[in-house]
């Protein structure tokens, strides 16, 4: 599978360009699904260029074909609920309405990015769902897990900066602990 001008590889074969907690997550789930061994890949990338908009034109990628993962939390009688909110990278996660409403809390907030690098262990830039602590929720907007005029593949980040993941979006669907919803993002 070919998109845009990267170097896609098997993520399997190439861990190393993988942040520790995604290379455990691709290790359990391909233990449990074969898709995982032959649809995820892999490409090295300059950390300057990982930010979507530059990534796009650099590496000629559709602009739908990257999804960013946004970590965002809540409080509801004290208890904390994080999630992960995935959404295309041409749209916006709805943090004030679906999110907050799927969270049940009154008001959902963007996680901090040293909170947020602290706790996934992934470099900000390149959070992904693939690896995220347990307890997170990982909420897929459903426009991802479909073909779009980029094509099946999504592109997330790797846990790190200097690399980006693909996979179809129906295989994203498919990962242990992911709830696709419809209407998750805007436009």
């Amino acid at each position: 599978m070919t998109l845009g001008t990267l170097d896609w590889t098997s993520a399997l074969e190439h861990l190393d360009l993988v942040a520790p907690a995604t290379a455990r997550a691709l290790t359990a789930w391909a233990a449990t699904d074969d898709d995982v061994a032959r649809h995820v890949l892999v490409a090295p990338i300059d950390p300057g260029l990982a930010d979507t908009a530059v990534l796009t034109e650099a590496f000629s990628l559709p602009p739908s074909a990257s999804a960013n993962c946004v970590l965002v939390a809540g409080r509801r009688q004290g208890e904390e609920r994080v999630a992960a909110a995935v959404v295309r990278a041409t749209t916006r996660a709805d943090v004030n309405n679906a999110v907050k409403r799927l969270l049940d809390v009154r008001k959902a907030s963007f996680l901090p990015t040293d909170r947020a690098t602290a706790e996934s262990g992934m470099e900000y830039g390149g959070i992904t769902p693939v690896g995220l602590p347990d307890g997170y929720r990982v909420l897929v907007d459903a426009r991802v897990t479909v073909p779009d005029e980029g094509g099946e593949l999504v592109v997330v980040g790797s846990g790190l900066r200097r690399s980006k993941i693909a996979l179809p979006g129906w295989l994203l669907a498919r990962m242990p602990g992911v709830e696709v919803v419809e209407g998750l993002a805007l436009a």
